[in-house]
């Protein structure tokens, strides 16, 4: 028979076990260095300022500091090239999901293979996106200038962030999808399209909420249709492209990757500490300050929702 000291030596050992068991699922990887969240865009941008509001969030759970490196250029590409060729360590990650990852490989050939060179980690945010037109001009509505196209092919003048943005993307789904052609007036970023727009250089542009949100709120700018699933909370009366009948679904993401064969336990660890600081007050706050949508997806979510993308506008493309 068993005494009570025994069970209560037997319990306390069970209890060690599990203790120590946890402790190891816990601690089976750390980062011994610190970790860089490489940016492929300019600080200041909505790339950078979700690295670096997912690294305030996330850094009290790591015991290392988070690092945000800027490596603008070629649309995100140079920095996707350089995390690329990296170790597998879960020292250096890719903050990507937009231009880098899901249109420019559509356009043209890269360096990297944006399917099989990283290993998603976690999708942080969903940045709507916006066609819209100037107040005064002769499109009301998505419809209205979805038919100018028809009836006067590659005359209607759109402006995009770049050829092969993710901002460019969003007129060639809705080309394919309508059956039309615009004609593509490229710009080097939201800024300088929306110029474009206001001095009546294109008669649409594709930005982002809070590109816009400050013209359309003083009647200057007309939001005619977003490219969610779902109508915004903001934009309420502004209907998506799906609605109108054509199944047009693109925003531009922000996650985490790492170089291709990052090994499953860091991949565990890395997204179970930045998880955790996505549910951290301070990133909240970064999604009401800027607009974005908390976007999370696991990794292989966040890598099937962006081999969606680049796998319909590469059909598009192919047209």
């Amino acid at each position: 028979m068993f005494g009570r000291r025994s069970l209560l030596a037997g319990g306390a050992t069970l209890a060690t076990m599990s203790a120590a068991s946890t402790a190891s699922s816990s601690a089976a990887w750390a980062p011994a260095r610190p970790v860089q969240l490489i940016v492929g865009f300019a600080p200041g941008g909505g790339a950078d300022l979700a690295a670096r509001a997912a690294g305030e969030a996330a850094t009290p759970f790591f015991q290392t500091p988070l690092v945000v490196v800027n490596r603008p250029g070629a649309g995100g590409a140079i920095a996707a090239q350089a995390v690329a060729g990296m170790a597998p360590d879960g020292l250096n990650l890719l903050v990507g999901g937009g231009s880098e990852s899901i249109s420019l490989p559509a356009f043209r050939d890269l360096p990297y293979d944006p399917k099989r060179s990283f290993r998603a980690i976690i999708r942080l945010t969903r940045q709507p996106l916006m066609i819209v037109a100037k107040r005064g001009g002769r499109f009301g509505d998505i419809r209205q200038a979805v038919e100018a196209a028809k009836a006067q092919p590659g005359t209607i003048p759109h402006a995009s962030s770049g050829i092969g943005s993710i901002y460019h993307a969003v007129f060639v789904l809705l080309q394919q999808a309508a059956g039309v052609d615009f004609l593509h007036i490229p710009f080097t970023g939201g800024a300088p399209s929306l110029a474009a727009l206001m001095s009546n250089t294109v008669e649409l542009a594709v930005l982002a909420p809070e590109e816009m949100a400050g013209l359309s709120n003083a009647g200057e700018v007309v939001p005619l249709a977003v490219a969610s699933e779902e109508r915004l909370p903001a934009f309420r009366n502004v209907p998506t492209l799906k609605e109108n009948g054509w199944n047009v679904i693109i925003e531009n993401m922000k996650g985490l990757s790492a170089p291709a064969g990052l090994p499953d336990e860091i991949y565990a660890s890395l997204h179970d500490r930045f998880r955790r600081g996505m549910q951290a007050p301070a990133w909240n706050t970064f999604l009401e300050r800027t607009g974005a949508l908390d976007g999370y997806l696991d990794g292989p979510g966040f890598q099937r929702a962006m081999d969606e993308v680049l796998d319909a506008l590469r059909v598009a493309v192919r047209r």
